[in-house]
Formats: C-alpha cells, sequence, structure tokens
C-alpha cells in the first residue's frame, strides 16, 4: 500500500488500467483497503473494477477483469496529503503480509509503494526505512537478518551504491575494503539469480576525483578500494577499477558492463536518475524474496489530483516479473 496519504493508491489503480504495458504474464494484486481504492477511483472518475479476494492464487483468475485487492484488517483513513501517524499500523501490516506471502512462494515477490518515514517514526517505527524493515523481516530463528544491498535499475543503467544514507563525510569514513567485498559479493549472485547474467561484468568508481590520481588526491582508492577488487577477482568476480566517476556512465562505457557500483549515495544514482528518471527502479538484494520499487517518494503535493504517473510502478511491476521468472528457472 505504502502511505495512504500520498499517490500509492492512484498508482496502483493506474498501473491496472495500464496493464497492457505489463510483459504476457505479469500479474499482481493490491494488499489494500479495498474501499479506499474505491472511494479514489470514484474521486478521479476512473473506471477501475475492483475484486476482494482471500488468496493470492485468486488474483490470476480475475486479474484482467478486475483488480485484486487482499484487505487489510480494518479501514484506512488517511486525509489525501497528510501523512499521519494513525495510518502506521495498517501501512506496516501491509509490508509484513507481503513478506510472509512471497516467503512462502504464494507470490513471486514484494513492490512496495512508496512510504512516508516520518509518519511511520511518529508511530514508533523503529526502521529508517523500507529496505531495514524488509531485511529484519527476513531473519529466521536460525539466521540474522540478511545485510540488503540497495540498486538502481533502468532500461540503460544498473547502480548500486556501496554506503547510502549518510552524510558525505561520513561515508567517506564509513567505506571499507570489507564493506565493498560483502556488497559486491551480493549483487555478483542477485545479477546471476535474478537477472540471468551468468558472468557479471562489474566496474567500480573511485571514491576521489580521477580516482585518486595516484594516491595525490586521496589514498582511499589506492588502500581500500584496489585490495577490494583484487580480493574479489580472487574469487573468480569479474570486478575492475577504481575508474574515475566521471568518465563511467557516457553511453560508450556503460556498453561494458552490466552494474556499477558507487562509493556513495549519489556518485551511484545521480547518473541513473538523469538517464532516466521515470523508468528507474528501487531492488532490494541480498534478501529471501524479490522486492522492487517506484523510485520516487510519496508525492503528497499531487495527491488525489489524478497527475500521478504510474510508469515508474510498472517498471518495478515488470523488473519483479522478470526477476521472479529468472530466479524459478535457477
Amino acid at each position: 500500500m505504502g502511505e495512504p496519504a500520498g499517490i500509492g493508491g492512484e498508482l496502483s489503480l493506474l498501473a491496472w488500467r495500464e496493464r497492457d504495458r505489463l510483459q504476457r504474464g505479469a500479474k499482481f494484486f493490491c494488499i489494500d483497503d479495498p474501499a479506499r481504492l474505491a472511494s479514489i477511483a470514484a474521486s478521479l472518475g476512473w473506471q477501475v473494477p475492483l475484486r476482494v479476494i482471500t488468496l493470492p492464487e485468486e488474483a490470476t483468475i480475475c486479474f484482467e477483469e478486475a483488480l485484486p485487492v487482499l484487505p487489510l484488517s480494518g479501514p484506512v483513513r488517511a486525509v489525501t496529503g497528510q501523512p499521519a501517524a494513525g495510518t502506521a499500523a495498517l501501512v506496516k501490516e501491509s509490508i509484513e503480509t507481503a513478506v510472509r506471502l512471497s516467503r512462502e512462494r504464494q507470490a513471486g515477490g514484494v513492490v512496495t509503494n512508496p512510504l512516508h518515514k516520518a509518519a511511520m517514526y511518529g508511530a514508533g517505527f523503529g526502521f529508517p526505512g523500507h529496505t531495514e524493515f524488509l531485511a529484519e523481516l527476513d531473519r529466521t530463528d536460525d539466521t540474522p537478518a540478511p545485510y540488503p544491498v540497495m540498486m538502481l535499475a533502468g532500461p540503460q543503467l544498473r547502480v548500486i551504491p556501496v554506503t547510502i544514507h549518510m552524510p558525505l563525510a561520513e561515508a567517506a569514513r564509513t567505506l571499507s575494503t570489507e564493506l565493498i567485498v560483502k556488497t559486491v559479493r551480493i549483487a555478483h549472485e542477485a545479477l546471476k539469480r535474478d537477472f540471468g547474467i551468468p558472468a557479471p561484468r562489474l566496474v567500480l568508481a573511485g571514491l576521489n576525483p580521477h580516482a585518486g590520481e595516484d594516491g595525490t588526491l586521496g589514498r582511499e582508492d589506492i588502500e581500500i578500494i584496489a585490495p577490494a577488487i583484487k580480493a574479489l577477482r580472487e574469487e573468480g568476480i569479474d570486478a575492475s577499477g577504481p575508474w574515475p566517476a566521471d568518465t563511467l556512465f557516457h553511453a560508450a562505457r556503460r556498453r561494458q558492463y552490466d552494474a556499477a557500483f558507487g562509493m556513495y549515495h549519489d556518485q551511484a544514482l545521480i547518473p541513473i536518475k538523469t538517464l532516466d528518471f521515470d523508468r528507474g527502479v528501487n531492488v532490494t538484494l541480498g534478501l529471501s524474496f524479490i522486492r522492487t520499487s517506484p523510485d520516487h517518494g510519496t508525492a503528497c503535493d499531487i495527491a488525489g489530483t489524478g497527475k500521478a504517473d504510474p510508469t515508474s510502478l510498472l517498471e518495478a511491476l515488470r523488473l519483479a516479473h522478470e526477476m521472479a521468472t529468472h530466479r524459478s528457472q535457477s
């Protein structure tokens, strides 16, 4: 469901209306309040028939005629454009239900609508965001929570930031050989299993301008990143670098690799969002289940206007379907 005061409901309705943009065989259902979705559709004058389901398998039967909705345990009372802590419990329930059904193999994967973190924090949500909560839900009695890796994937580029949501100065302090190796290993396995790439070609950007210019512009590229690449190559992973980030993302260079690693958030995300903002998909690697998400926020400022663009959600649904297909064949 995502944040009910935002555009998530509109995106779900639009994605079903534009389902012909999905590949053949791709079907989805919503975990939401059917009355809420019906109200949104009516207020915008959209003809979207809804079908309440009790089991995921029912969605495959009715999908072409109606949008399948698996109801939450109670009504969602949200004010459009005004996120509030009062809906956080049901938002959390929608995530937990999606993960449970995916872990039980009743669904091929989880596609999350955008979350409003401040509203969740106000209700005592103890995680920085979706990703960390999903990792915690993937914990078992025998295994700890997995280490989640964020990938942004689009038609022209896949990028993975090694450090994510932290100040730039802290990112430089946090970067380590061990962290790089762990991140690349997880992404390498996911590219093989979920993207159908038998031998992924991976490139790593340097941290400093010109990848440190042989140490004259910083030692991190020599002392942290290069040893990580050496260790990865010794494991048989096709990793190269550190490369100057300013020449890593032009068209000819992009044809030479399957995924690029940035050492900090903006180094990885600016290129993909510049190339194709609307079709970027947020993918969480390293989980036992598939998870994708639109690469944008809740857009509460345009909620209820019908101006929401479902392209990123459709791309997230498309990619989840492709990943599930690859995983079933591996």
